[in-house]
This record gives structure tokens, sequence and C-alpha cells, in this order.
């Protein structure tokens, strides 16, 4: 017997099995903020009639690239945004308030629907995933 397998006990790891899933539909996910700017550029577009080819000419970035940041897609840069919302008639700080008002829309909307169905304690909740370590 060695000196080394003498100071190190051998470990054996056993996985615990998820906890299951809560009955009833899934959670809504956090609105993410790509998401919501991208779609505030995409209803003012449309509420003012316009292609979204002239508005990415007007704020002189790709077609191809508006699209992707209306649906969410990429997450643009602050200077994106101001260029498309500059293009739209807007102010940066307008886009961004009504991205702001629908993320509270959204979050307090999410926040009623899971109500009590919260998980209690810390720590609690779908999936959490323990180990044991048991000494052979």
């Amino acid at each position: 017997m060695t000196i080394r397998a003498t100071n190190q006990p051998r470990v054996r790891v056993v996985p615990l099995r998820p906890l299951p899933a809560p009955a009833g539909p899934a959670p809504a996910r956090e609105p993410l903020w790509r998401d919501l700017a991208g779609g505030v550029l995409r209803s003012e577009r449309q509420a003012q009639g316009r292609t979204l080819k002239d508005v990415a000419d007007a704020a002189r970035i790709s077609m191809p690239y508006l699209s992707e940041v209306e649906r969410g897609r990429k997450e643009a840069s602050s200077e994106v945004l101001a260029a498309a919302a500059q293009a739209l008639g807007l102010s940066l700080a307008e886009v961004l308030a009504l991205a702001q008002g629908e993320l509270i829309r959204l979050s307090g909307a999410r926040s009623r629907s899971l109500g009590a169905s919260r998980p209690a304690g810390p720590g609690a909740g779908a999936g959490a995933m323990d180990t044991v370590r048991l000494a052979a």
C-alpha cells in the first residue's frame, strides 16, 4: 500500500434524481431586452406604414440586420438602436422608454400568473440537482 492510496479515500458520487416538474403550464420566460427593443422598432415602423428597406436605408444599416434586430435575433448596439430610432423620428430615449413600459407590462403579467405557484424557500424549484458523496 502506498502513501498516496492511504491519504486519499475513495469517493463515489451518486447523483440524486431531479425534482419532478410542477404540474401545469411551464412558467413564461423572462422577456429579453433585445426582444422588447426590437418589438418597439417594428411596431413603430409598421404604425408609420414604412417598409423595412425604407427605415434601414434611412438608418444606414442593412435591411437583413434591421430585420434580425426587430425579431429579437440580434442584440443591437446603442448606435444601431439610435440610428433606427432617428430614422423613425424618435429619440433613443423614447425607444428605450417604450421598451421599458413593455417590460413592466410583461413582468407584471408574469408575476401575477406565477402568484402562488412560486416554489417556497431558497433553492427550491424544478430541476434542482444535488449530489451525495459516499466514502467507499
